[in-house]
């Protein structure tokens, strides 16, 4: 079936464009970058007012329950501009969260402030240098008020920033075991927690964070004791093919980017456009851009549809989109010539985004993998 946008959604996705455009562009990135800052706090404030931070949370809690292939539009819109904004973290891992497991009572209180923009979260999953779910050795042990938490968590995207941390811990088991991960809503200031900010290789926001005995109450637990991972995996699919469309995003604005280049620059008298063999890499482009299109939309597609297969599809994006933006970063530089591997020029900037969306949350070899073995192979 033919993946269509609806009208409404067609209409966010012009809006989401034009924002990002105008209040989100490169240049900003490259304004962030050089005062050391995550992300611009009124930029995020314009956003939740024109309600791209409410686009997944249900009307009751002050958003709009406009559903993924929605959101998806406004993360690929941002994805062309590269731009650094804490919309994956909260609007869509965040949310997405509270939604699948959040008791009544922490939807009522958190999901308004998400809707609203006034609180930022943040997902503490990977330990290692590579990304692995299941294995937690971050304990969370039971005390008389709660639970104690004590570990540390390595590359937490907007960690630095987020006032509302969503931590993988061991509440049983050993730390390589499927069974006995619980998830838990920490706040960022709560005693204990203690949080260093990364300089990054594309200028995004992100935090290693130390949990030394930080105390919360047992209805910090969200979902169920023990039986984190099932909700982890849909909350890190749900990030995974948020990934995909921004990293659509970022690839068709780099061959765009290409593709003008290609009909000014001129060699040897003639427009390098004219060079078959730079057609042929140009069209290998398209068409890999245009397969990635069909991966991404499947995947917001079934999450809406609350469909059955929505791993195997989040990791076909996740590595297809990957895969592409990987691709058309390198020729986007290459393309470009000398001027392409100057920090003067953006195409560098794109290709440093790109290896970062590629690591984040499951590489290529990761999520192939992970399909075969979803698929029974």
């Amino acid at each position: 079936m033919a993946f269509v946008l609806s009208e409404e959604q067609q209409m966010l996705r012009d809006s989401a464009r034009s924002f990002a455009a105008e209040k989100l562009p490169v240049s900003q990135l490259r304004a962030l970058r050089s005062k050391g800052e995550g992300f611009d706090g009124t930029t995020w404030k314009e956003m939740a007012e024109l309600g791209f931070t409410g686009v997944l949370i249900p009307e009751e809690f002050g958003g709009s329950g406009f559903g993924y292939v929605g959101l998806g539009q406004v993360i690929e819109a941002q994805g062309r501009t590269i731009a650094a904004s804490p919309l994956l973290s909260t609007a869509l891992i965040g949310a997405s969260a509270l939604v699948l497991a959040g008791s009544q009572a922490q939807k009522e209180t958190y999901l308004p402030q998400i809707a609203s923009g006034d609180l930022l979260t943040a997902l503490a999953v990977d330990e290692g240098a590579h990304h692995d779910p299941s294995h937690i050795k971050l304990t969370a042990k039971k005390s008389t008020a709660g639970y104690t938490l004590s570990g540390d968590k390595r590359y937490v995207v907007d960690g630095a920033e987020a006032g509302l941390l969503i931590v993988a811990a061991r509440t049983s088991g050993g730390e390589s075991d499927t069974h006995g991960i619980t998830l838990f809503l920490v706040p960022a200031d709560a005693a204990g927690v203690s949080r260093t900010a990364l300089k990054t290789l594309d200028a995004h926001a992100a935090a290693n964070i130390n949990f030394a005995n930080v105390e919360v109450g047992a209805d910090a637990v969200l979902g169920t004791v023990d039986a984190g991972l099932a909700t982890l995996e849909q909350i890190l699919d749900r990030a995974r093919i948020g990934l995909a469309a921004e990293a659509l995003g970022a690839a068709d604005a780099a061959f765009e980017m290409t593709s003008e280049y290609l009909k000014v620059r001129k060699q040897f008298g003639q427009l390098i456009g004219s060079f078959q063999s730079l057609q042929h890499r140009a069209a290998v482009m398209f068409t890999e851009l245009e397969l990635t299109r069909s991966c991404v939309g499947a995947a917001l597609a079934a999450l809406d549809a609350n469909a059955n297969n929505v791993a195997e599809l989040a990791s076909l994006a996740k590595a297809r989109a990957a895969e592409t933006l990987h691709l058309v970063s390198n020729e986007t530089v290459q393309m470009h010539g000398g001027i392409g591997m100057t920090d003067v020029h953006d195409s560098g900037l794109y290709m440093k985004r790109a290896r970062v969306l590629e690591a984040l949350y499951g590489g290529e070899s990761f999520h192939r993998d992970r399909y075969a073995r979803l698929g029974g192979y």
